[in-house]
């Protein structure tokens, strides 16, 4: 019983403070401008290792055993992303 109480207290006070800032035409560009930028930031992750995925011969020594051994699932899902990137690309292009 307490715990709806609290979120509700939580969830009315953010309505509250969104409100407050969208009322205004500046601040409500501003709020935007504000999360573009924290969505291209998240986005831009130079420490995932997507293109190392689909190259073995890197000097990533576990992703090497691990085809090594058989495994293609970094190549797999190395394939796959490119390959939807391309679909993206051409669907944009035509």
């Amino acid at each position: 019983m307490r715990k709806r109480w609290i979120f509700t207290a939580i969830g009315a006070t953010l309505g509250g403070t969104l409100a407050y800032f969208l009322k205004d035409e500046d601040k409500r560009q501003q709020v935007k401008d504000k999360a573009k930028s924290i969505q291209s930031n998240l986005g831009k992750s130079e420490d995932m290792p997507i293109e190392e995925a689909g190259k073995p011969e890197t000097a990533s020594l576990d992703n090497s055993d691990m085809v090594a051994e058989g495994s293609q699932f970094g190549v797999q899902y190395y394939n796959e992303l490119t390959e939807k990137e391309r679909e993206i690309l051409e669907k944009s292009n035509s």
